[in-house]
């Protein structure tokens, strides 16, 4: 059948009213030539696919690498934080630990359990040990 007049793919003239009955022949030639431009357009769409995919390979490499670089630059920020040597590094410190102001102080926590029974124990303080609070109570009160 005619779809445009503007010589399409048309197997009929311009009319539109020719007969197609008289010519067994023709029919094999005109099938020829549509057979090669079927073939054209299914080459040229084959590769016009092919392109698309090639195009979308492309973007999936580039997103995945993308992702990767990003998962990368997490670990690292989370290996960066988790380490504590390395999380002052940024600050410009000496790469020192931070500190307690009495960290270092050799007594420590000794006053917390002071309300017991004064039993026969041994303390560094020469301040808070036993023999020392006995005198107190004994000389000073």
């Amino acid at each position: 059948g005619g779809v445009s007049d503007d010589g399409g793919w048309s197997d009929l003239d311009n009319d539109g009213k020719a007969a197609l009955a008289d010519s067994d022949d023709s029919d094999l030639d005109d099938s020829d030539d549509d057979d090669s431009d079927d073939e054209d357009e299914e080459a040229a769409l084959q590769a016009e696919l092919a392109k698309i995919r090639s195009e979308r390979e492309v973007v999936k490499a580039k997103e995945q690498a993308e992702a990767a670089a990003e998962e990368e630059a997490e670990m690292e920020e989370a290996a960066l934080i988790g380490n504590p040597l390395l999380a002052g590094a940024g600050e410009g410190s000496s790469g020192k630990l931070k500190r307690r102001w009495n960290d270092d102080v050799v007594f420590r926590n000794q006053a917390k359990g002071e309300s017991e029974s004064f039993k026969k124990r041994f303390i560094n303080d020469t301040v808070r040990n036993d023999f020392h609070k006995r005198f107190l109570n004994k000389f000073i009160k």
